[in-house]
């Protein structure tokens, strides 16, 4: 894991940080010694996450969903503490087929996927302190790639990086940096689980510039990246973690 001294004592808040790419981000800025809040609908595996790691690691049940959720989640912990990085981590990728898309199902998955970045990231602009801040809002690399049967979510994921772009210019004056991290395909326990198999790891292999699969750790140290002063000259920009698929 990489090392930033710039990050010790600073507050980072991580949503979706209970199993995956979240848990392995918790993992590492918790070991950079950061105070890290994070949040997930895994009771379960939140509050067994925060016990392993201890002092440091305060974990709540947040239901993206609800505004009024993220809203307290914010009260309850940002005003003796303050916001100094926003982690947007926290999505669903249903694969679904245009014809079988319910308005429903669209309108849940925009609310979970996009609504509550932007509620995450108004509810937390007024903590981050004026000698500015980091908030790293999660895409895809699906957006590049657009797969079949997952436009809703692609969909989604496009709005991220619009959003990102203007946030970014209305927060700069602040000395607040927005910017997008855009993973790859990530073995994670439930993408090996669910979705990878062995003509998924040809893909893979086939796709990516360097054929060595990403895990979660990878990610982490671009967030750790994007969260530091290591990053001060970049804003507004998209930072694809993919092994180079997209290039291909």
């Amino acid at each position: 894991m990489t090392q930033y001294s710039d990050l010790r004592g600073k507050n980072v808040w991580l949503t979706g940080g209970a199993n995956g790419i979240g848990a392995a981000m918790v993992r590492a800025f918790h070991g950079n010694g950061a105070r890290v809040f994070f949040c997930d609908i895994d009771a379960t595996a939140g509050d067994a996450l925060a016990a392993e790691l201890g002092p440091g690691a305060i974990f709540q049940k947040v239901d993206l969903l609800k505004e009024k959720e993220i809203a307290r989640w914010f009260q309850q912990g940002a005003p003796p503490h303050g916001v100094d990085v926003l982690v947007n981590n926290a999505a669903r990728d249903p694969r679904i087929g245009l014809e079988e898309t319910t308005g429903e199902a669209w309108d849940q998955l925009f609310a979970g996927n996009l609504r509550a970045i932007f509620l995450a990231c108004r509810e937390a602009s007024p903590w981050i302190p004026s000698s500015g801040g980091s908030i790293i809002n999660f895409s895809s690399i699906t957006f590049h790639t657009a797969p079949a049967r997952m436009s809703a979510y692609v969909a989604t994921k496009g709005g991220i990086l619009a959003f990102t772009r203007s946030l970014a210019r209305e927060l700069g004056p602040r000395r607040i940096r927005v910017n997008t991290l855009s993973p790859g395909w990530i073995m994670t326990e439930r993408q090996l689980k669910e979705f990878v198999n062995p003509a998924v790891k040809r893909l893979i292999k086939k796709s990516q510039c360097v054929p060595e699969p990403l895990q979660p750790a990878d990610i982490a140290d671009v967030a750790l990246f994007l969260a530091s002063d290591a990053s001060r000259a970049i804003t507004g920009q998209e930072i694809l973690a993919d092994r180079g698929w997209a290039h291909s």
